[in-house]
């Protein structure tokens, strides 16, 4: 058996790389995706902000019709204009957020706005309607419906404080994929907890520096907000898997903050990222803020609802993922081995953890240590436990082969490590190996019985 041996010994003495041109897109994929979307998001959504189909109203039927006509030939496709009754109703629709503007003309023609829609939009609407007085521009009054508070003269900073509390409802998901020792119930109950503390913290800044408006409306928003995205991504990251980071990103960040409102008012964006707008996390919460802390609850309930409903796909998921692992098929004896927890490279270092021992696909994982487990017979050894130890000693993982006596781990850090395989009958078995960058190290073991020799895998160190 010693020729066995020897064979074993030469295998796992021999690291393997990926190949290059496979690792390479594994590892820029991800960056790219994030590129891309910055490409096409960021530029597209802000780089000449002007209103896009922004709905206003106008005093008087025949006034409609002028204004329309001038604005129409002004910036195409730029207002939609609707007739109101009198001054009175303009005022009305502004503070209802029913539109953006309301324009009364006359000998001294009056428009009506809300800073709190954004100072770019105010700007953008008086600058139009200006040329819409005519002759009269001169004389147009421009009366703010809405006005911020004293340190928000932009009427942007329920932005900031939206992003605060969107972007660690994402992280806080990718987190708790770490948190193995808790099931769905405490995960559930965890992001309740920090999105509270997170609401709570907040307001009490917001209001603290004079940024915010004293209303406690604020704490329920924020509150929806962050349990919106914690709950929408725990749920999808069983789902998405290695794809989650890629697909969190997009949804939180790349897609969100740019159709936030805030660089340009929902009013300013193009189609397409109006649309975003309007089913986004991140706007809806601003939106609702905004309802809350200057249009007196105006306009609030549906961004409401929309916070609500990205809560409940996320719970629904979370259901169907412990519906779809109910009804799974146990697995066979030593294939027990899932995934381990998706990393999200905004967040933290891959750590050690066991693969599943199959074929490696994209977007996977990528194996540092591989091996089998088998007997003098070459018959494998199923559930053999295979335990991984550091260059100091200490333990870094372990794991158990499946059916088919193989096993297969990643995160390894450089250096010469030790494994070490046993099973109960049979004599234990130690390898030490270095472990370079990029490198797939092999270790394979033959297990004896105890009343056998020495084991094929090489020599047993105590």
């Amino acid at each position: 058996m010693a020729d066995d041996g020897q064979r074993h010994g030469d295998r796992a003495a021999r690291p393997a790389r990926l190949p290059w041109a496979r690792t390479l897109t594994e590892a820029v994929w991800f960056p790219a995706v994030l590129f891309l979307g910055f490409l096409f998001c960021f530029a597209p959504a802000l780089h000449s902000p002007q209103p896009h189909h922004a709905h206003v109203v106008v005093a008087g039927r025949q006034a409609a019709h002028d204004v329309d006509a001038v604005l129409e030939r002004a910036q195409p496709g730029g207002f939609d204009v609707t007739a109101v009754r009198d001054a009175p109703a303009a005022r009305r629709a502004v503070r209802d957020r029913t539109a953006v503007a309301g324009f009364v003309p006359g000998q001294r023609p009056v428009l009506f706005v809300a800073k709190a829609n954004g100072a770019l939009l105010e700007q953008a609407l008086t600058t139009a309607f200006t040329q819409a007085a005519g002759d009269r521009s001169g004389q147009l009054a421009v009366h703010d419906v809405a006005p911020t508070v004293g340190k928000d003269r932009m009427g942007t900073t329920l932005v900031y404080f939206g992003i605060a509390w969107n972007v660690p409802g994402y992280i806080l998901a990718t987190t708790l994929l770490r948190a193995a020792s808790f099931d769905r119930r405490r995960k559930l109950l965890a992001i309740l907890g920090v999105s509270a503390l997170f609401s709570l913290v907040g307001y009490a800044v917001g209001v603290g520096l004079g940024y915010l408006p004293h209303d406690p409306m604020t704490l329920v928003v924020a509150f929806l907000l962050t349990t919106s995205v914690a709950a929408f991504g725990t749920g999808l990251a069983p789902f998405a898997r290695r794809f989650f980071p890629a697909v969190g990103m997009t949804l939180f960040i790349v897609l969100s903050i740019p159709t936030s409102g805030g660089a340009a008012p929902a009013a300013m964006l193009p189609p397409f990222f109006r649309f975003v707008h309007a089913v986004m996390p991140l706007a809806n919460g601003v939106e609702a803020l905004r309802s809350a802390l200057y249009f007196d609850g105006a306009g609030m309930l549906g961004p409401v609802l929309v916070l609500c409903a990205w809560t409940a796909v996320g719970a629904l998921l979370m259901g169907l993922d412990a519906w779809r692992h109910r009804r799974a098929a146990r697995p066979e004896p030593g294939e027990q081995v899932e995934e381990p927890p998706v990393d999200d490279p905004s967040v933290e270092a891959p750590v050690p953890a066991a693969l599943p021992a199959h074929r490696h696909r994209f977007g996977e994982p990528e194996p540092d240590l591989v091996g089998t487990v088998r007997d003098p017979h070459e018959r494998p050894v199923p559930r053999a436990l295979v335990t991984v130890l550091g260059p100091s000693g200490r333990q870094l993982v372990s794991t158990l082969t499946n059916a088919r006596g193989e096993y297969a781990v990643t995160g390894l850090p450089e250096g010469f490590l030790s494994v070490v395989a046993a099973v109960p009958g049979r004599e234990p078995a130690v390898r030490q190996t270095p472990l370079g960058s990029g490198d797939v190290v092999r270790a394979d073991f033959v297990l004896r019985d105890r009343h056998g020799a020495v084991p094929a895998g090489g020599p047993v160190r105590d």
